[in-house]
């Protein structure tokens, strides 16, 4: 996949940084999960309110691939696409430094939906998310 259907700019903060001057691995983690929850709310669809109404997406699986370390105040954007692989959600999220575009981590998240408190898939995202699955 090479185009992407949503970016966030973001920029580091001094705090997510580790004694190295790099951003602690478990940082890009919050980057990306603000990108998907951001999404949600670009396309209509409020994270809270989901929940309210008894429809918990949840992380299945993550996978990450360190390329290049960010630093304290360089900024960054966070892209996303998606597929439907059976009842999961699939995001495959980067991350690239604006300054030179390089690749800052690749990841893979596997989300699946909590409905009821049952396992289940959605029909309303399948509903939202269609014009925007990349095969």
């Amino acid at each position: 996949m090479k185009d992407y259907i949503y970016e966030l700019k973001m920029k580091v903060r001094d705090y997510e940084c580790d004694l190295q001057g790099i951003v602690n691995n478990a940082n890009y983690q919050h980057y990306i999960e603000h990108t998907r929850h951001e999404f949600l709310a670009a396309v209509g669809l409020s994270f809270a309110r989901l929940h309210e109404e008894g429809v918990d997406p949840v992380v299945a699986r993550l996978t990450i691939s360190f390329k290049t370390p960010l630093r304290s105040g360089e900024e960054f954007v966070s892209k996303l696409n998606l597929c439907k692989d059976g009842i999961k959600y699939v995001f495959y999220q980067d991350i690239y430094r604006l300054s030179d575009m390089k690749t800052i981590i690749k990841s893979v998240v596997e989300c699946v939906c909590i409905i009821d408190g049952k396992l289940r898939t959605s029909e309303l995202f399948d509903r939202t998310f269609t014009p925007y699955f990349q095969t």
